[in-house]
């Protein structure tokens, strides 16, 4: 490097330096002053007042009786997956938020609500809204560049429904395919978690909270274990010492914590049999104590309904371990009557209840709530862009993992005589997009805005190449080639949970007739996790691990025709059998079909 470069290096180096150190100065007098506002607030407030700051409700709750939202300062309400307005389009969903926010200033402090979604792949509530790869798939890009690009456009289309909170992103560590969540997650390893979960974190809230109209809180889920469980059961128990806790599953909270993320959710899951909902020792003495979170707390939906006890008993137990909101999500008056009750006989101190609120207020002072509560509808131009398509293809580009290319069969191309596309998956934008898209556990059929598969192939070709469908695999013509769709219907928690993962006979069926006529298969599985593919693999001349897309279709079209060559590298190890599930990257005697960070190219 010559002198003259030396020193403009030095130059450009001090002066990041300095923007940093701005950054840095204004960042802290801004809280000085949040933290006095947030003093002055809470002297003024009523034990009544602080209650409702810790409640949040579905919006079906208060849908039909607005009026309480002001008669028990509910602070915060969330739309769980499906609770949408009865007309699914952004300005409805932003009229609604709005409407409720009117009732909230009415209340004598005016204090504002701050509504959560599991926005967890893009607005995935949202018809219209760009679905993104679920988390397993960005995982599998080792891009976290990227995955901060997917987050920002997300909180832009959040944004511009009023809504100004995700739960998102989940940071689990999946250690077992059988769990329904395990797509929720970015692999099997810290290393993921650790890699992903802060650009996550700065593109929901940008580099710091309420710098921008479009920023929106995020929040770290599911804390603490959640992938460990055994068995895979979801809500279930993760056994393992402290020391394998934190090595596997808390690196993640330490980097969104680090990234300032603003809450987290605690974990329906329980360690070593002791429910998360309930362990002071993780929420307060590691959470808030030793990791120095600063943020607030809340409660998985009716997670603290889970504990032993009766209904008092459970609230005690739960706000005293450190839950600051509790997502109820309905019963607020018998919350509201029964935290009265627990404060007034001194089983929960107030000095818990300011805790708890005055983490909660500095949220919205940091997200500029109490100076512009309502939806900024200069943001709706960017719902559902062509922009945030892009990033979305991009992303799906990078997540899929090319398993097999036997001979070279792929790039196909574009020029090809007769292309076969077989499978329901290939023409299903539900069930491409998976579980959390729409409705809560997601369905199959044309549930939103996107380009299927089929239809991307359909636009990649040429005019001259002839692509039939079918959807059974029956109807075959003399094909050059077949791209057959196999996989999973949609799923989330729960629902997801499976003891089987082996491929339906319907789809092995439709691979191996294919391949009996003598047509090259190319395999595409869409799915939320590795599936037991081994014999199949034999009958596919080339296979690719999509996961579960989104909505953009024409990403996966790319790599097919060699527009982008592959690059998605494992995020789970594949298991050869059941016997070996569940699998692991450092498990005794490791021998996957595949090895966590496989992936071919071209």
């Amino acid at each position: 490097m010559s002198k003259k470069n030396f020193y403009l290096v030095i130059i450009f180096l001090a002066l990041l330096s300095c923007r940093n150190s701005t950054i840095n100065s204004f960042e802290e007098d801004k809280l000085k002053d949040i933290n006095k506002r947030v003093d002055e607030l809470i002297s003024k407030m009523t034990i009544d007042e602080k209650i409702g700051q810790m409640i949040q409700v579905d919006r079906s709750a208060v849908i039909n009786n607005p009026q309480d939202i002001k008669n028990y300062y509910i602070g915060s309400i969330l739309s769980g997956g499906g609770s949408a307005p009865a007309t699914n389009t952004p300005e409805a969903w932003a009229d609604m938020y709005d409407q409720f926010q009117s009732y909230a200033l009415q209340t004598r402090l005016k204090i504002p609500l701050i509504y959560g979604i599991d926005a967890v792949h893009g607005h995935n509530n949202v018809y219209g809204a760009v679905i993104f790869p679920h988390n397993i798939g960005l995982g599998c890009t080792r891009n976290p560049e990227l995955v901060e690009k997917v987050a920002r456009a997300a909180a832009e289309e959040v944004a511009a429904t009023g809504i100004d909170w995700t739960f998102a992103p989940c940071i689990a560590v999946p250690q077992d395919e059988r769990w329904g969540r395990t797509y929720e997650g970015f692999g099997e390893t810290p290393e993921l978690a650790v890699m992903m979960a802060a650009p996550a974190v700065r593109g929901f809230q940008t580099e710091i909270l309420g710098s921008s109209n479009s920023s929106i809180l995020a929040c770290a889920k599911h804390f603490l274990g959640d992938g460990g469980t055994k068995g895979g059961k979801d809500q279930g128990d993760t056994q393992l010492d402290e020391a394998t806790i934190r090595k596997i599953h808390l690196p993640g909270y330490i980097s969104a914590i680090n990234a300032g993320v603003g809450s987290i959710m605690a974990s329906y899951s329980s360690i070593n049999g002791l429910k998360m909902h309930g362990s002071k020792y993780w929420l307060t003495d590691v959470l808030k104590g030793e990791l120095k979170f600063q943020g607030f707390i809340v409660s998985d939906w009716g997670g603290v309904d889970q504990l032993p006890g009766d209904y008092k008993s459970k609230l005690e137990t739960a706000i005293n371990a450190g839950i600051d909101m509790v997502m109820l999500p309905y019963d607020y008056k018998n919350f509201f009557i029964t935290m009265k009750q627990l404060i007034n006989e001194k089983r929960i101190p107030v000095s818990r209840i300011d805790d708890a609120v005055r983490r909660i207020l500095k949220v919205k002072f940091q997200l500029g709530l109490f100076e512009k509560p309502y939806t900024d509808r200069s943001l709706l131009s960017k719902f559902g862009s062509q922009e945030h398509r892009m990033i979305a293809r991009e992303a799906v580009r990078q997540s899929l993992v090319l398993l097999k290319n036997e001979n070279k069969i792929l790039p196909l191309s574009k020029n090809a005589k007769r292309i076969l596309v077989a499978g329901k998956a290939a023409n299903d934008l539900g069930i491409q997009c998976g579980g959390w898209t729409i409705s809560w556990q997601g369905s199959s059929g044309n549930i939103t805005i996107g380009t299927t598969i089929l239809e991307a192939i359909k636009k990649a070709v040429s005019p001259n190449t002839l692509v039939s469908y079918s959807v059974d695999g029956n109807e075959i013509d003399n094909a050059d080639v077949a791209i057959v769709v196999i996989g999973e219907e949609p799923y989330a928690e729960g629902q997801g949970d499976r003891s089987d993962l082996n491929l339906s006979t319907k789809d092995i069926n439709l691979i191996t007739n294919i391949k009996s006529k003598g047509i090259p298969v190319v395999a595409i599985l869409i799915s939320g996790r590795p599936m037991i593919i081994t014999n199949l693999l034999d009958y596919c001349d080339a296979f690719i691990a999509a996961w579960l897309p989104g909505s953009e279709g024409d990403g996966i079209a790319d790599v097919l025709f060699g527009d982008y060559k592959p690059t998605g590298k494992l995020s789970l190890s594949w298991p050869k059998s059941m016997n070996q599930v569940p699998i692991n990257i450092g498990d005794e005697n490791y021998d996957p079909l595949f090895p966590y960070g496989y992936g071919l190219t071209y």
